[in-house]
């Protein structure tokens, strides 16, 4: 399926029956569209969209009814007035199903993620905040160049309800690239014999093929060095020279709307350093957009234009926004995705690259940068425009890279690869008959690159 035809309008009919969910009045419409002669595109959109409407309602579980009752049992003296309140902020994460509204599974942990005022009331306090980044940033501006090890295992199952024994499946387990900060990259385990991706590959994998067997696990396990480099960054000696990639649209998302050429045109100003540009849309997005948990990507509409108008949204819709708007400013800006690995916790993080010369490839961490906004952490804000901490694995150099070999169906994430995919070779697995789980073997930072 051509995920660039989401830029294809839907008709209007269909439109208003998915904001109302009612999914399967509109597959049934969809097959009878299908059936008429209409335009190519049309389709295609059409074919792409049954796949999508199957997984909005995907994690949707919450009434508005539950959803005020887990929130006077977390939070002290919650009323029903606040969540009206709430909801008029766009705080939550909700869609129709079947004319009923209900809010995304992890609304809640959102909630106290991005709204101090609520965390505070909690009933149940958490533990003493991390220093964590603070520590590592203020070692990155003393050392200069910080080594990290890091040890990682990613594995992947079929649930049990949807186990075809017999079946070829084929799986794709994400490794680093070698590039970047990434050095002395070491494979060391793999569950079965597969076909390790070339380092050229956007969505570096492990490739594996076979007929199933009932419980199998699919694992790789490797260890790396990531090596960060720290310098104060001057926009005195910044030229304009760069190189001529990432420069270009990328449908469906990064796309050279006039809304977003009219914000870019906003927020940069007269401004013509190409430093002080990429900061300036860093501070925009850190400052003007909200984290918040999403919904699939892929059910999303144009991300650049979704984030910039409800001003909202996770690591990878603001890593993206920034890149599209670093892009229409003219400064080359890329993707990096992968895992965000500590000693202290693991998971998914997507952030993103743009290259100023004399100093090449340079990270944005919009998601961090606003979030330390936030807490009022303008050191750390600054920090993460133009430098990453070292606790990163990547495994995607670029949005909506491909997989090799190609997948036969849609990915579960067709724009990411941070935990895999797995498919049978005839048929989809959905999203919520995959058990993925990522683990922290060892996260170690380096004395130096030799330790």
């Amino acid at each position: 399926m051509n995920m660039t035809t989401l830029n294809t309008p839907l008709p209007e009919d269909l439109m208003k029956l998915k904001w109302n969910g009612q999914f399967k009045l509109m597959q049934e419409m969809i097959d009878l569209r299908l059936q008429k002669d209409i335009p190519t595109k049309l389709k295609e959109r059409l074919e792409l969209e049954k796949e999508l409407i199957s997984r909005l309602p995907e994690n949707f579980t919450y009434s508005k009814e539950d959803a005020i009752e887990l929130l006077k049992s977390k939070i002290s003296d919650f009323k029903d007035e606040e969540f009206d309140e709430l909801f008029k902020d766009n705080a939550f994460e909700w869609i129709f199903i079947e004319g009923k509204m209900y809010l995304k599974d992890n609304f809640f942990e959102n909630l106290i993620k991005v709204r101090k005022a609520y965390k505070d009331r909690l009933i149940e306090k958490d533990g003493a905040a991390s220093t964590l980044l603070d520590d590592v940033m203020h070692k990155m501006k003393e050392e200069k160049d910080v080594y990290c090890k890091i040890h990682v295992k990613t594995s992947l199952k079929v649930d049990p309800a949807f186990e075809k024994p017999g079946k070829t499946i084929r799986v794709w387990l994400p490794i680093p690239k070698e590039y970047a900060q990434v050095e002395d990259f070491k494979l060391l385990n793999t569950s079965h014999e597969g076909q390790v991706n070339d380092n050229s590959i956007d969505q570096r994998c492990v490739y594996i093929e076979k007929p199933y067997e009932k419980g199998e696990e699919f694992s790789v396990e490797y260890e790396f060095i990531n090596h960060m480099h720290y310098e104060e960054l001057d926009p005195s000696i910044v030229t304009e020279e760069h190189p001529d990639t990432c420069l270009e649209e990328y449908a469906p998302h990064v796309v050279f709307t006039d809304y977003l050429k009219d914000l870019v045109k906003e927020i940069i100003g007269e401004e013509t350093n190409p430093l002080l540009k990429a900061k300036l849309i860093y501070n925009y997005i850190t400052t003007h957009v909200t984290y918040s948990y999403v919904r699939a990507y892929a059910t999303l509409p144009c991300i650049p234009e979704y984030i910039t108008t409800g001003l909202k949204g996770d690591c990878g819709l603001q890593a993206l926004t920034f890149i599209t708007l670093c892009r229409i400013a003219g400064i080359p800006a890329t993707w990096q995705a992968g895992l965000y690995t500590t000693p202290e916790t693991i998971g998914n993080h997507d952030w993103a690259r743009f290259y100023v010369a004399p100093y090449g490839w340079l990270y944005a961490d919009c998601s961090f940068g606003g979030g330390s906004y936030r807490a009022k952490n303008f050191e750390r804000q600054d920090f993460y425009f133009g430098h990453l901490d070292p606790f990163r694995t990547p495994c995607s150099s670029k949005f909506q890279g491909a997989f090799v070999p190609a997948k036969n169906f849609l990915p579960n994430d067709p724009f990411d690869n941070q935990n895999g995919e797995i498919e049978y070779v005839d048929e989809a697995i959905p999203g919520k008959y995959i058990i993925k789980e990522t683990e922290k073997i060892e996260i170690t930072l380096l004395e130096d690159q030799n330790a």
